[in-house]
């Protein structure tokens, strides 16, 4: 029987749909283009004919031209292949229509199914959704064609369209303020191309375009073959698993599992839509699940999949398995921690891809929810491994002066009759961009990505080093590059000492690989994995991920001691990072020096304490781990903290106060400067001036006055939003305590009191150990079948029940883990199967997101987070045992 494979089966639905994408220009989404990325599918599109793929977001007039397999003169049919809902990308699928001249059959593949359409909150399409989009398409780009015929006999004013910002080209004309529908009276390109083409349309509208749409579930970001994440920008990883109530932490995490019902009966958009995925994406691989839940969210979302499952798999032969769902607020220690693994290392050190759209909620889009955020601004996956600095700037330092004359030449070629205006555009490109900023400081000209399917002799390169450690993982890469050198007959003098890696040794192996062309492109997938190990090994990254270690480490062994040793530790990390930021500012740094923490990685670090003290010291106080004196302690250092670096307050809930800060830093600065320099001409002159000046006395005193009560009045707002966040600091240290799975302590995040956070295992690990060794676990629920239930019910009286399965008799188990996995939990997911001594089954991870510690840091207290600074309940502050409140601010 064949192996599961999670890349193998998105090439397949590629190939299933190849009919329809030959000999078509192919558009795709953020979330889409992201997918074929990782899957490695744009070399497969071009051997299935594809003439051209370019981007649904940022597409422009020049992708009528662009031609990979030419078959005809012009593009007669366009493939649209996208990750959101059909409400949400209908304004840009709508413009790309308008732009291609002649376009007879437009086909659009979503990942998001026909039922998750008409079950979405304020959808506009009902249960037969695919074909009122049809109908809906068609009837808007008519009434489109019929405005530009109209708008065409009536003057135009090309000042307008010629001083257009470049940057606007995409917004102009995706937002209006009553349909929705492109406004086609801006161009900024100084042609009339867009017009021209839909008047060229307008013969046509007789014969109406066919539009046809289909399901495709396939888009998702496979790391292995058995280890995936979805995409970034789609509407599944977008979509919120928590409304905001008590029991919530953020949008993107599940709420706390206490096992009672929820105040209302609506079901998070992101469960249904996860839900929906999980079903399609079992069809595809022709697996039939044995659900499993733990956690709240998670028994919602078995729910869902069981009723699915009953209507549609009866009579269906498949191939058995079991699927897993875990909150991922049951665990959320683990992706706070920095661990011990390469990939996480790779994906907090390298940079990653901006967001397509700078903000997923526009003017007149359908999702606006009522009971919740709109969308969550998820970090891309993409990242972008900077070869060009690896490989030499010297070297490969590309001239953007030269690039820009190629695409000039082009340009005139292109549109000679009006190439002026294209020079014009073209002299001012780098200036318009981002601000004023150079073309390359934002579009890396020679970067590298991750790719599932390069492989070194077969073995994948991503699935070999997903569950390595970082030092593990360092020394295959430089294996892999020595065998590769030896292949080419390429010597490189490098002084390597076996079981070590540096990136003194890696760098000039992968420059001598990359010397020549056909050597960079047959070796491509090895020098893009060097050149990231590279960079999470350089110095500047490396301190800072080892000084991390290093302090969770002692938060961890403080764990096991006493609440007045752990919280001595968190106050003495913010104090450090404080004085450290201080000395900084005085230096002219905006950056902390290497291996030294910032105040945001405190506060992280906080978050962690916190977490930890709750399961160690769950009873020690009655607002909190920590007293009364301790907390008050480490409240006054936050204060301190922020006082002493403004710019601390881009943080969220600082928000509103960055402006008073500066104000007051600098105040107080020139203050003591003054203070100096008086004391010195108070010594010179005092005896001339101690009588001229004493009128001045009482102005002066009414001014220090007027001073004292307006720091007075920032430090109370300040004290208001500190506290605050210790109360959110109270609700993760309850994590053990709410939630219900893991009051027992069998599955609860106990410390290592070795003070080594690498040998005790995240939840992930314990709870796989656990269930491989047939052993009961507290809150884990089985979802029978409807057939199940009849059995049960009916059928059990007579002594024909039917025994509840267990998760560890299937030879094939897919664990998926709603809010995200990081890099750490594979590796401790892939040594809990191995120290089961069960090497048949076949273990697949998955989960909605892949998480960095810069990003739990968001969800919890940024801007992804329901954490609300601004609200503050009239209840008694523990400042010094002063008892103020929120109204006398």
């Amino acid at each position: 029987m064949a192996l599961v494979d999670v890349t193998k089966s998105c090439i397949d639905s590629i190939h299933q749909i190849s009919e329809h994408i030959e000999d078509a220009t192919l558009y795709l989404d953020a979330g889409s283009t992201e997918s074929f990325q990782f899957i490695g599918a744009f070399p497969v599109l071009l051997d299935l004919g594809v003439r051209a793929v370019c981007s649904l977001e940022n597409m422009c007039s020049l992708d009528a031209v662009v031609d990979w397999n030419s078959k005809s003169d012009a593009a007669r049919k366009i493939v649209v292949i996208t990750s959101r809902l059909l409400s949400d990308a209908h304004r840009y699928i709508l413009r790309c229509l308008s732009t291609h001249q002649g376009v007879r059959r437009c086909i659009i593949f979503t990942s998001i199914s026909e039922i998750s359409h008409s079950a979405y909150p304020d959808s506009p399409l009902g249960p037969d959704a695919f074909h009122e989009y049809e109908s809906l398409l068609v009837q808007d780009y008519e009434e489109l064609v019929k405005k530009a015929e109209t708008k065409s006999t009536q003057p135009e004013d090309k000042s307008l369209q010629d001083n257009l910002p470049f940057e606007d080209e995409g917004w102009s004309r995706l937002m209006s303020s009553e349909g929705g529908f492109p406004r086609i009276e801006a161009s900024s390109s100084g042609r009339d191309i867009y017009n021209n083409n839909l008047i060229g349309h307008a013969e046509d509208v007789g014969q109406k375009m066919v539009v046809s749409v289909h399901h495709f579930p396939m888009l998702l970001c496979p790391f292995s073959p058995r280890v995936f994440v979805l995409p970034s920008e789609g509407s599944i990883a977008e979509a919120y698993v928590s409304a905001e109530h008590e029991d919530s932490l953020s949008p993107g995490l599940p709420p706390l599992s206490t096992g009672l019902p929820s105040d209302g009966d609506d079901v998070p958009p992101g469960a249904t839509l996860t839900a929906h995925f999980l079903y399609h994406l079992a069809a595809k691989m022709e697996l039939k699940m044995e659900i499993f839940s733990i956690g709240d969210l998670s028994k919602t979302v078995g729910k869902i999949l069981t009723d699915m499952s009953s209507l549609y798999d009866v009579g269906r032969r498949r191939r058995s398995a079991g699927l897993l769902l875990i909150d991922r607020t049951l665990d959320l220690l683990t992706p706070c921690c920095h661990g011990d693994s390469l990939v996480d290392r790779m994906f907090s050190s390298l940079p990653h891809r901006e967001r397509t759209t700078s903000s997923t909620q526009t003017k007149g889009s359908q999702t606006q929810l009522k009971h919740g955020p709109s969308k969550l601004q998820r970090t891309p996956l993409d990242v972008q491994i900077p070869l060009q600095k690896i490989l030499s700037e010297e070297d490969c330092k590309i001239d953007n002066f030269r690039l820009l004359e190629s695409i000039e030449a082009f340009l005139c070629a292109w549109d000679s009759s009006n190439s002026a205006s294209q020079i014009v555009d073209l002299t001012n490109l780098s200036n318009k961009v981002n601000d004023k900023r150079p073309l390359h400081s934002e579009i890396e000209l020679f970067s590298g990505s991750f790719v599932s399917t390069e492989n070194f002799r077969g073995t994948p390169y991503l699935e070999a080093i997903m569950d390595r450690r970082t030092k593990d993982g360092g020394i295959l890469v430089k294996k892999w590059l020595q065998e590769t050198l030896r292949r080419e007959n390429i010597t490189v003098n490098v002084k390597s000492r076996p079981g070590y890696v540096t990136k003194s040794e890696l760098q000039p192996m992968i420059k001598a690989l990359a010397n020549s062309q056909p050597s960079l492109m047959r070796n491509k997938g090895i020098i893009q994995l060097a050149a990231a190990t590279v960079v999470a090994l350089d110095e500047s990254h490396c301190a800072t991920w080892d000084a991390f270690i290093s302090a969770e480490k002692i938060l961890t062994a403080s764990a096991g001691d006493t609440t007045q040793s752990l919280a001595a530790q968190i106050g003495d990390l913010v104090n450090k990072s404080a004085l450290m930021g201080s000395h900084g500012q005085k230096n002219g740094k905006t950056e902390p020096s290497h291996g030294v923490l910032s105040f945001q990685d405190a506060l992280l670090l906080t978050i962690t304490g916190y977490i930890l003290a709750g399961e160690n010291f769950p009873t020690s106080g009655s607002d909190g781990p920590f007293s009364w004196q301790e907390e008050h302690l480490l409240k006054e250092a936050i204060v301190d903290a922020i006082l002493e670096n403004p710019p601390i307050a881009k943080l969220e809930f600082l928000h509103g106060l960055r402006e008073d800060l500066e104000a007051n830093l600098n105040r107080m600065r020139s203050e003591k400067t003054k203070e100096v320099s008086s004391n010195q001409s108070e010594i010179d002159d005092f005896d001339d001036d101690q009588w001229a000046s004493w009128g001045d006395e009482d102005a002066d005193n009414y001014n220090n006055k007027e001073q004292v009560y307006g720091d007075m009045q920032l430090k109370l707002e300040l004290r208001d939003r500190v506290d605050n966040l210790f109360k959110f600091l109270h609700k993760l240290s309850s994590l053990k305590r709410r939630n219900l799975p893991l009051r027992d302590g069998t599955l609860s995040l106990e410390s290592n009191f070795s003070g080594d956070p690498y040998t005790s295992k995240g939840l992930l690990h314990k709870l796989l150990t656990r269930v491989l060794g047939k052993y009961d676990v507290p809150g884990l629920e089985y979802h029978s079948s409807t057939v199940g239930r009849l059995f049960k019910s009916g059928f059990g009286r007579f002594g024909l029940g039917q025994a509840k399965p267990s998760l560890a008799d299937q030879n094939v188990i897919l664990v998926f883990v709603i809010g995200g996995i990081n890099g750490l939990e594979v590796r401790e997911a892939q040594e809990a199967l191995s120290e089961s001594g069960r090497p048949e089954i076949e273990l697949l991870l998955g989960g909605t997101t892949f998480l960095t510690p810069d990003d739990m840091l968001d969800l919890l207290v940024g801007d992804s987070s329901y954490f609300n600074p601004l609200i503050v309940e009239l209840a008694p502050l523990k400042w010094g045992g002063n008892i103020t409140h929120s109204s006398s601010v």
